[in-house]
């Protein structure tokens, strides 16, 4: 006799909805075919989701997180699906619970100089309404403009101004998190020093939604500095040299907030794509800002330059220029994955090695007959090859599935990093054993039985 009573899907989201009160589950089938991948990268989705909840209230997202104890169903957190790591793909039979409907700025306080926001609050969003205050929120990935803060903060994100203010981790003071069980939790504080407990916060910083669902993030803002910021752009032979003259403007005392490397076929790259010239100077392009026109630093950094090979230095205290040039780098992925089917890498070396990485892909590229164009947070080490094939061709090429490779364990044999700021997901979790080690391994799988012991959030992702 069989035994075995399987429950409907029907019964399954009439549960959901019963638990959900003011969220909207979607479970039409064309919805969810062009909710399956999140919007970048490789896509690893391995079937349809049963449904997408977009949250509007932490009671939603507790009912989802009920259901699914219930029918042990996965639930993928996602807020704008910007990952470039598979972190937010469908996994069959799957909720995707999307708190972007939860964009609410709950607080800009000036004189604590911290804000307190929903998950789906857009980064840009943040910055402009701080700023408001005479304040602004240093994080600057390049997809400032769609990237939400809880994204930001789940998979710790980097960006631009890292190099000075370093990256999300470094301006989250504090979260509340609904945990796999249903509660919600209060870690952290709004100052800037704590050292009661051990600091869950930074736990959750990155963690992909594997430990916890993010509901509201305590961030720190930065008064605006005083004077003229200026921008700039300077052109070098090669990635090579543009990183060594790199590495002395971060040691000069300077204090750059930005200084952002193109390759010359990215330069080319956006050149199709804005209708500009940038190429026509030759090499590889860094776009730098400093926050003040101090003239030391304003002269050190010429000095550096001018010694380390950049041509065509362009600065300028203009606004609307600035912004402009700032454009570039953030243009630079449309400009880029437009020439076919990709894969956006994202290794970090120590500052010291930065021009041998940048060397290395160069040859990667010319041994393997590929297309790599390459840019990144050169301030801080943080490299962005993205590989380019034909669209004709079905899959990873094999010879790009090798270049990732060589990529990684170089990076990893400098003593870097195969994620400086795109996290794991489903395309590098097969990696962490390399990069941590057995007895790290272990322990990262130890802490997610604690938090998820019924691995529902986010399986298959950041620690496989």
């Amino acid at each position: 006799m069989n035994r075995f009573i399987a429950y409907s899907n029907d019964e399954i989201i009439r549960d959901l909805k019963n638990n959900v009160p003011t969220g909207k589950v979607n479970t039409n089938q064309d919805f969810l075919q062009q909710a399956e991948n999140d919007q970048y990268g490789v896509k690893l989705a391995d079937g349809l989701p049963l449904a997408l909840i977009e949250a509007k209230t932490v009671k939603d997202i507790q009912g989802v997180l009920k259901t699914a104890r219930k029918f042990h169903i996965p639930v993928v957190p996602r807020t704008t699906a910007t990952s470039t790591v598979s972190g937010s793909d469908a996994i069959a039979n799957s909720f995707i619970l999307s708190t972007a409907k939860m964009n609410h700025i709950k607080e800009i306080n000036r004189a604590d100089q911290v804000a307190v926001v929903e998950p789906g609050v857009i980064n840009q969003d943040l910055d402009d309404e701080a700023r408001k205050f005479g304040l602004f929120y240093a994080p600057d990935p390049g997809s400032k403009k769609i990237s939400s803060v809880g994204g930001n903060a789940s998979t710790n994100a980097g960006g631009m101004s890292t190099v000075r203010y370093g990256a999300t981790k470094d301006s989250v003071l504090g979260l509340k998190v609904v945990l796999a069980d249903g509660r919600e939790i209060k870690v952290g504080t709004r100052t800037l020093k704590q050292a009661f407990g051990y600091n869950l916060t930074q736990l959750f910083v990155g963690s992909e939604g594997t430990l916890g669902i993010i509901t509201e993030v305590t961030v720190r803002l930065f008064p605006i500095p005083l004077g003229d910021s200026i921008t700039g752009l300077a052109f070098f032979k090669d990635m090579k040299t543009l990183s060594t003259a790199v590495t002395e403007i971060r040691g000069s005392g300077a204090y750059p907030s930005m200084l952002e490397a193109l390759d010359a076929d990215t330069v080319k790259a956006l050149d199709k794509y804005e209708g500009t010239h940038y190429s026509d100077n030759a090499g590889a392009m860094l776009i730098l800002r400093l926050d003040s026109s101090n003239d030391d630093m304003l002269n050190t950094t010429k000095e550096i330059l001018a010694k380390r090979g950049g041509q065509n230095l362009h600065l300028t205290t203009d606004p609307k220029e600035a912004a402009q040039i700032t454009k570039l780098r953030q243009d630079m992925l449309p400009a880029v994955f437009a020439n076919g089917q990709h894969v956006m890498e994202d290794m970090a070396v120590p500052l010291s090695k930065l021009a041998e990485m940048m060397d290395y892909i160069k040859k990667v590229a010319d041994q393997l007959h590929l297309e790599i164009y390459t840019a990144g947070h050169a301030g801080d080490g943080n490299v962005h090859p993205t590989i380019i094939w034909s669209k004709d061709i079905d899959g990873i090429p094999d010879e790009v599935q090798k270049a990732l490779q060589l990529m990684f364990r170089k990076a990893l044999k400098l003593g870097g990093t195969i994620s400086g700021e795109h996290a794991v997901g489903m395309l590098k979790n097969q990696w962490n054993n390399e990069e941590l080690g057995d007895d790290v391994d272990m322990i990262q799988h130890q802490i997610k039985a604690l938090f998820d012991p019924m691995n529902i959030l986010n399986p298959k992702r950041k620690i496989n």
